[in-house]
């Protein structure tokens, strides 16, 4: 009864604040999340570099998958192409850059870093996704020893 309630209200347990410049604003949708990640991060997937445009749409990447633990929060959203998306599923971040070097793509590892660092200072402040820190700190750790190209 209460579940068909909240889903007739819109209202969701846990919704949380979030903005792109550090303010406090109500949980956007995820329309206004792909728009404001592709503010922050540029028209570019990602993974392979390649430009958005009418053919080849941006779809919504987490960095830390939501199987692993990973929140719906701008802040763990980045835009893929849906090649890339698709093709990556559940794979850890750090596996999956290393497959798109290996097949000649060129990563943004800059904008994954941020994107990691910006989640991991979300969380510190939120509190919660205790399934999401141990994957976010292993895959933050494993880029930073990354050798740098």
């Amino acid at each position: 009864m209460v579940r068909s309630a909240r889903r007739m209200t819109g209202s969701r347990r846990g919704a949380r604040a979030f903005s792109p410049g550090g303010g406090s604003m109500a949980q956007a949708g995820r329309a206004a999340r792909m728009d404001a990640a592709r503010r922050r991060d540029g028209d570019t997937c990602v993974w392979c570099g390649v430009a958005f445009d009418d053919r080849t749409r941006p779809t919504r990447e987490h960095v830390i998958p939501r199987v692993k633990g990973g929140p719906s929060w701008l802040e763990n959203e980045v835009a893929a192409c849906r090649r890339c998306n698709g093709e990556r599923g559940h794979r850890a971040l750090v596996e999956w850059l290393d497959e798109c070097e290996r097949r000649g793509w060129h990563p943004d590892v800059p904008r994954l870093e941020r994107v990691l660092e910006s989640l991991q200072r979300a969380i510190r402040e939120r509190g919660g996704q205790r399934r999401a820190r141990p994957q976010l700190d292993g895959q933050l750790r494993r880029l930073r020893k990354r050798p740098r190209g």
